[in-house]
């Protein structure tokens, strides 16, 4: 599975040393004892563009694709690994909201619902990959073209890191690439991988701590030094 684009602070994203309070903001329900008004203004948004995308109203898929897309297709790339499968999951996307958008029940946010089926549909396309290459009989690993890579990226740190990645588990590497990389709260990971609160931030803690294992050079006892 690729893990093409990842432009993030790695090295801060995995250490072992917590992050001083406050260095991740994260969207708050309450602020000074009141309703974050940011917040009211996101779910009264989510809730009109799901009750227009229900009534067939072609503008407001366009208002998701125009709030969404560019982060749909970022999500999809480190999920199936290149642009072209990735541009096909986000058309399909939009394709199963439109045919199931009566299912939706607002048990979770419209937006929350949308990523969900975003994700499924990319595990669809891995596996429709994965069972091509058997049939085909492969003998080499599919290698994905790599995007530029983020300013001030070392080249060969990167790629240390993309095969680390490959080398979790398919729930530690989603849940890292949701949180690190794409900025998601914990409750809306919980409701796109359909897993609890708790059981996200458990993952993820697992995920840094199998990275650090894997790209900590191993240390050297000090009495062996002398």
């Amino acid at each position: 599975m690729g893990t093409m684009g990842l432009a993030l602070p790695w090295k801060a994203r995995i250490s072992s040393v917590p992050r001083e309070r406050g260095t991740r903001v994260e969207p708050s329900e309450h602020f000074a004892g009141g309703p974050n008004r940011a917040a009211v203004d996101a779910q009264g948004e989510d809730a009109a563009l799901a009750a227009a995308c229900r009534s067939g109203d072609l503008r407001a898929y366009e208002r998701l694709y125009a709030l969404h897309g560019a982060r749909m297709k970022n999500l999809a790339r480190n999920l199936v690994g290149n642009p072209v499968d990735a541009e096909d999951a986000v058309q399909e996307t939009f394709l199963k909201v439109h045919r199931s958008i009566a299912s939706f029940r607002g048990q979770s946010s419209f937006i929350t619902w949308t990523y969900r089926i975003l994700i499924n549909t990319c595990y669809d396309a891995r596996r429709s990959r994965r069972r091509k290459k058997e049939v085909a009989n492969e003998d080499s690993e599919e290698s994905p073209g790599l995007e530029p890579r983020a300013p001030g990226a070392h080249p060969a740190l990167r790629m240390a890191l993309e095969r680390a990645l490959a080398k979790l588990t398919q729930h530690q590497r989603d849940v890292f690439l949701l949180y690190e990389v794409e900025g998601f709260r914990h409750a809306e990971i919980a409701g796109m991988l359909e897993m609890t609160e708790t059981a996200s931030k458990n993952t993820l803690f697992q995920a840094k701590k199998n990275l650090r294992q894997m790209l900590e050079p191993p240390r050297t006892s000090a009495a062996g030094s002398r």
